[in-house]
C-alpha cells in the first residue's frame, strides 16, 4: 500500500512540474531579465513552506554569482526590511498569494520602488496584483491523500525557482573557472579548484633516475620513496620513460635477468604524463582511461616535477 501511495505522490508531482512548461513565455522571459540587471541583491522571501523553498532559491542564486539573501517576513516587518535597498530585487513566494505577513510588507517594498517577482498558484490573489512579474506555480492537486499538505504545490514552485536561477546563468555566461570561486570548500570544490601540483609527490617520494642506471639501483629508489614507479630522464634532464611495478613484473614472468640491465633496456618509453595546472579530476580520468595506478607529472618542457599516484587523489577526498 505504502509503494502504491509513493508512486502515486511522485506522479502527480512530476505532472505538477511538467505542466508549468507550456505555461512559460514572455513573463518569466521579463523576469529573468530583471534578475540579470539588477545591481543590487536578489532579496528571496515567503513563509512557512514557500519560505524554505524560498531559502534554497536564494542558496542556488549566491551559489550561481548572483548576491542573494532570504529575508522571513515576519521579522522584516519588525525591523529586517532594512536589509532591503531599492537596487534589490524581491522574488515573494506564496501559493495562496494571500499570506498575511507576507502581504503586510508590499506597501514599503513599492515605496521603495523595489521590482516584485511573484511565485504563486493564485493569479488572482492580492500579491499577484501587487507585482511586477507573475510566475504561476499552481497545480492540478497536492499528493497529500487529504489535499491539504503541500506537496505538488512546493515542488512546482521549488522547480519555478531552478528553472529561473538556471535561466539567470546561462545569460549570465559564467566561467567554470568563476563557478568555482564560490564553491571553494567540499567535493564540489575540490573537483573544480584542487590541481595536480597541489597533490603531486616530490622531492624523495618521487624517484628521478638516469637512463644509464641499473636496474638494481632503480629498485632501490622505488623502495626508498614508497612508490609504485620511477621516473626516468636522459642525458637533458627531460622525461624518456617511466619503470612501474608492472614492468618489472612482466619481465621477470619472462625470466629476465635483470641484475646487469640498465633501465632505459626496460622501462616503457614515452609515458603518458600530467602537468602540474592540470585539474586532478582530469588527471584522475587520464589514469583511469589508461588503466594506471601512476603517472609522471612534468612541466613544459617535458621535465619531471612530480609524481601523481591514484592514491593522492583517493586521499585528496576527489573519489
Amino acid at each position: 500500500m505504502s509503494i502504491k501511495r509513493a508512486k502515486e505522490v511522485l506522479k502527480i508531482e512530476s505532472k505538477a512540474i511538467a505542466d508549468m512548461i507550456n505555461r512559460l513565455g514572455g513573463d518569466f522571459q521579463r523576469a529573468v531579465r530583471i534578475l540579470h540587471s539588477c545591481k543590487g541583491r536578489i532579496v528571496v522571501t515567503g513563509m512557512g513552506k514557500g519560505g524554505i523553498i524560498g531559502q534554497k532559491v536564494s542558496a542556488t542564486l549566491s551559489s550561481i554569482g548572483r548576491p542573494s539573501l532570504w529575508l522571513h517576513p515576519a521579522e522584516a516587518i519588525h525591523g529586517d526590511l532594512g536589509r532591503v535597498s531599492k537596487t534589490d530585487v524581491v522574488i515573494a513566494i506564496s501559493y495562496s498569494g494571500e499570506t498575511e505577513e507576507l502581504l503586510r510588507l508590499l506597501p514599503s517594498i513599492r515605496k521603495m520602488g523595489v521590482k516584485i517577482i511573484c511565485l504563486t498558484g493564485n493569479l488572482k490573489s492580492t500579491l499577484a496584483k501587487n507585482s511586477d512579474i507573475v510566475l504561476d506555480t499552481s497545480v492540478h492537486e497536492e499528493a497529500c491523500p487529504l489535499g491539504l499538505v503541500p506537496t505538488a504545490s512546493t515542488t512546482a514552485m521549488l522547480a519555478m525557482g531552478d528553472a529561473l536561477s538556471m535561466a539567470l546563468l546561462e545569460r549570465s555566461d559564467l566561467k567554470k573557472e568563476e563557478f568555482a570561486f564560490y564553491h571553494p570548500g567540499g567535493n564540489l570544490g575540490k573537483r573544480l579548484l584542487l590541481k595536480v601540483k597541489d597533490i603531486m609527490r616530490t622531492g624523495k617520494g618521487n624517484p628521478v633516475v638516469k637512463e644509464d642506471a641499473l636496474v638494481k639501483d632503480v629498485l632501490l629508489a622505488i623502495t626508498s620513496a614508497r612508490a609504485g614507479s620511477a621516473t626516468i630522464i636522459n642525458k637533458q634532464g627531460r622525461l624518456c620513460g617511466i619503470f612501474t611495478d608492472g614492468d618489472l613484473r612482466r619481465h621477470i614472468e619472462q625470466n629476465t635477468d635483470l641484475t646487469g640491465l640498465k633501465i632505459k633496456q626496460v622501462m616503457t618509453k614515452n609515458p603518458v604524463v600530467v602537468k602540474g595546472e592540470d585539474l586532478a579530476v582530469d588527471a584522475l580520468k587520464v589514469l583511469q582511461a589508461k588503466k594506471i595506478d601512476e603517472v609522471p607529472v612534468v612541466d613544459n618542457t617535458r621535465k619531471p616535477i612530480g609524481l601523481l599516484d591514484v592514491q593522492d587523489i583517493l586521499k585528496a577526498g576527489l573519489v
